[in-house]
């Protein structure tokens, strides 16, 4: 399995366990560092991304597309 399908895998599983009504959260690392965390909203149908970056204020972005805030995921943990 390629990173960038494992990545759409977490994310459904993230937009499953939402739609539930278990709000989630799913952190992506790199050697035992943060890089981001993704949040589901069921009220809008969005993904939120929070990207950290050291010494900086972590930043938000919102997708309602999980292939776009894939490719987003992998480009951070490259």
């Amino acid at each position: 399995m390629s990173q960038l399908q494992a990545i759409i895998n977490r994310l459904n599983s993230l937009r499953e366990n939402t739609l539930q009504g278990d709000l989630s959260q799913r952190f992506f690392e790199v050697e035992g560092e943060k890089k981001c965390s993704v949040k589901f909203f069921q009220n809008n149908n969005a993904f939120e991304l929070e990207v950290f970056e050291k010494g900086e204020q972590s930043k938000r972005y919102q997708f309602d597309n999980i292939d776009m805030i894939a490719i987003e995921i992998f480009d951070l943990i490259q």
